[in-house]
């Protein structure tokens, strides 16, 4: 029942009349404390849990000064060469929408990096806000009303929940305890409704990188499914153990998103990039849906990306090989765990006898914060900590969790 607060003089007029100000007619009420607004808000907003990593990271605002193991982002600033570049492009009045799809510059510089690696012509290149847009964009582009999409359990927070919005169904596949793509477990998932399979290498939370024979075994499911591929491959500069190419060079008809956000500390820099199947079609639908939605990505930043470009990263990723030697190291005396080959999460099983958010709950306790399993998975077994802090800081975030076994 809402609860409506008055002057005494209005009262008269409650009875569907208006007090007048001046030449505006105005209702004449305040809602001071209301189920009202909660009735204008869509029942897809209902179905759509608050994101229990933005929760954690509320939390780590309000806290004096914690281990925080939770959030995924980089502990390095943004490359100088980038930020310059950026300053200088505001200061030119580089500050203005550009073309939906990015500017001339960054696509081309990205087609012919994109182009060189993948050993084809990519087509063409449409920058996104961010790899959380352009995920938005895909499952927009090319899923409709009850359509199906299948990724692994654990999976990144958001795919669940963008189909959900768009009226799609996420299907998750069971990848415990090894996190690898069983190609076997996912077949039996695939229905009449099935239309994409995603892709998350290396992976948030697990860190696991797919092998060539698993992506080779994805191609061949989607190819005798007639499946599309979306491949997320924002973590794609941090493997550690061995390089492996990404499943678009094996599979031409593959969604391929990656950005700047990890690689390079851009993660308040919203800014993503997409290249799709032979043909363009599903590019140019997303970019049509982006014209209605982010309009285009940020435009000085932009501009920084394509200094960005032309960084050497090759220490970042050795120093956040060397995180997660620290963070493996210190948590297999204690944990069972998988060791991580890329990104920078690992994914421990909470000590037996609690469930993940209960052992949580005693870290945040120690005032070390990770993140429950059950905001990645339908389990409430495991533990994502991010190793995307200093080496000292994660060293006794480490130890911490361990005394706590």
């Amino acid at each position: 029942m809402s609860i409506i607060r008055y002057h005494q003089a209005a009262r008269p007029f409650l009875a569907g009349q208006l007090s007048f100000v001046g030449v505006v007619a105005v209702p004449y009420l305040s809602v001071v404390d209301s189920d009202l607004s909660k009735a204008w808000v869509s029942k897809r907003v209902d179905l759509v849990d608050a994101s229990g990593i933005r929760k954690v990271f509320d939390l780590a605002a309000k806290l004096k000064d914690p281990i925080n193991l939770s959030i995924g982002l980089p502990d390095f600033d943004v490359p100088e060469a980038a930020k310059t570049a950026a300053i200088d492009a505001i200061q030119r009045g580089e500050n203005r929408y550009t073309q939906t799809q990015g500017t001339a510059l960054l696509r081309d510089k990205l087609h012919t990096s994109l182009s060189a690696e993948l050993g084809r012509d990519v087509g063409e290149v449409l920058v996104t806000s961010g790899v959380s847009g352009g995920l938005l964009l895909a499952a927009m582009a090319t899923l409709d009303v009850g359509d199906e999409a299948i990724f692994l359990d654990p999976y990144f927070v958001m795919y669940r929940h963008v189909m959900t919005m768009i009226g799609a169904r996420g299907v998750t596949v069971d990848s415990y305890p090894d996190f690898r793509f069983h190609p076997e477990k996912v077949e039996a998932a695939i229905t009449p409704r099935t239309k994409v399979l995603i892709l998350n290498s290396p992976s948030n939370p697990t860190g696991v990188v797919m092998s060539v024979p698993e992506l080779e075994a994805a191609v061949k499911l989607a190819r005798k499914h007639n499946l599309l591929i979306i491949a997320d491959e924002i973590y794609e500069p941090f493997m550690y153990d061995r390089s492996i190419p990404s499943i678009a060079r094996l599979e031409p008809n593959v969604l391929l998103l990656r950005g700047f956000s990890k690689s390079h500390a851009m993660t308040g820099w919203r800014l993503g990039y997409a290249v799709g199947p032979a043909g363009g079609g599903i590019i140019q639908a997303m970019a049509k849906l982006q014209q209605y939605t982010y309009v285009c990505a940020p435009s000085p930043f932009q501009a920084a990306a394509v200094a960005a470009m032309d960084v050497e990263m090759v220490s970042y990723v050795d120093a956040y090989r060397r995180k997660r030697d620290i963070a493996y190291g210190i948590l297999k005396k204690k944990f069972d765990l998988v060791e991580p080959q890329g990104a920078f999460y690992i994914f421990p099983a909470a000590p037996k006898g609690q469930t993940a958010t209960e052992f949580v709950q005693r870290a945040i306790e120690q005032n070390v914060l990770v993140i429950p399993g059950n905001v990645f998975s339908a389990r409430d077994t495991h533990f994502r900590v991010s190793y995307a802090t200093t080496d000292e800081k994660l060293a006794k975030g480490c130890e911490i969790l361990c005394s706590l076994v």
